[in-house]
């Protein structure tokens, strides 16, 4: 395989104010990117992991500013599709403490991604993958990307290549049962399934205590492995109808935009290894070194994350 792991998925011009100012009255803004599935490889790039991005932008010099950002990242971006007829993807971030949240608006309707066509798709490309990372929030921008998660999907499952899929449901986006009627499907055995327990019982509609949640969740879906995150609890592991808790790492919070993805990315990368339940330990590490610095990419590497989990607990490494 040429990669490690493949995704497509849209990338975005993210503009953000510091906590203490508002949006309505800023006179400058912080320039980031942005993108769910970038994300996650952007992570696993700088972890050592080969990776490659599809996505479509604008010909323009902030389409290729997001070109450039995730090429940064060590990511692949050679199949980008150009274009010259639609527009790139905005959200402006307002920074917050308590007792505000912080807050994203989203300006992301007919944009060059949301306009993708499967036949845009260089599939040579995304399949030539150990794996495919795929997310509910690509399912649900477009009639016209959702097909094109379902043509992955189907033939990421002809030519056996396992797929990773994030619920990373949306609110802003579609409704709860809009999510469930075309998620079910695409969540079917699938090789690693990232859901939120918020997301298991409100989207899914299931209940119980954790473990209950995490075992229905695999039931109805058939996953092979099932990840389910919850906040400050950290996560549980499911394989082989064995459940394992991983707790959360101490953090102090500076950016909470992009911790799933650092978890799905940590995950992802001892799944690659091997060690799916290591890859658990990996994933609340990176999804709190996603929390504790600005920026969606988790800003890593192999040795620092190695380290880290062998330093748990130390305040100072020396």
């Amino acid at each position: 395989m040429s990669f490690d792991v493949t995704t497509l998925g849209e990338g975005s011009l993210r503009l953000s104010v510091p906590a203490g100012k508002r949006l309505n009255i800023a006179s400058s803004f912080e320039i980031g990117i942005s993108g769910a599935e970038a994300n996650v490889v952007g992570c696993l790039s700088r972890l050592g992991r080969k990776t490659g991005w599809i996505s479509s932008l604008p010909e323009t010099p902030v389409g290729k500013r997001v070109r450039n950002e995730f090429r940064s990242h060590g990511i692949n971006v050679d199949k980008i599709i150009w274009s010259d007829e639609h527009r790139l993807a905005t959200l402006y971030v307002e920074y917050a403490t308590p007792p505000r949240s912080t807050k994203v608006i989203f300006d992301r309707q007919n944009t060059c991604f949301t306009n993708i066509r499967k036949e845009d798709v260089d599939w040579d490309y995304l399949l030539d993958s150990k794996i495919i990372h795929l997310t509910g929030i690509t399912a649900a921008l477009s009639e016209s990307t959702k097909e094109v998660v379902f043509e992955t999907i189907r033939r990421a499952h002809e030519a056996r290549v396992p797929i990773s899929f994030d619920v990373n449901y949306r609110s802003k986006l579609w409704t709860k049962e809009e999510a469930y009627e075309t998620l079910m499907p695409m969540i079917q055995n699938v090789e690693v399934l990232f859901c939120s327990k918020r997301d298991v019982e409100n989207v899914f509609g299931c209940e119980g205590t954790d473990h209950e949640l995490i075992r229905q969740l695999q039931k109805i879906s058939n996953a092979n492995k099932v990840v389910m995150s919850r906040g400050a609890q950290g996560v549980l592991g499911l394989v082989d109808d064995v459940v394992y808790e991983e707790p959360a790492r101490e953090v102090v919070i500076i950016d909470r935009i992009g911790a799933g993805d650092g978890l799905a990315g940590g995950v992802l990368h001892g799944w690659l290894e091997g060690d799916f339940v290591k890859g658990l330990k990996y994933g609340v590490l990176t999804a709190a070194l996603a929390l504790s610095q600005y920026g969606e990419i988790v800003n890593t590497n192999e040795k620092e994350v190695n380290a880290l989990l062998e330093a748990e607990g130390l305040d100072i490494v020396r």
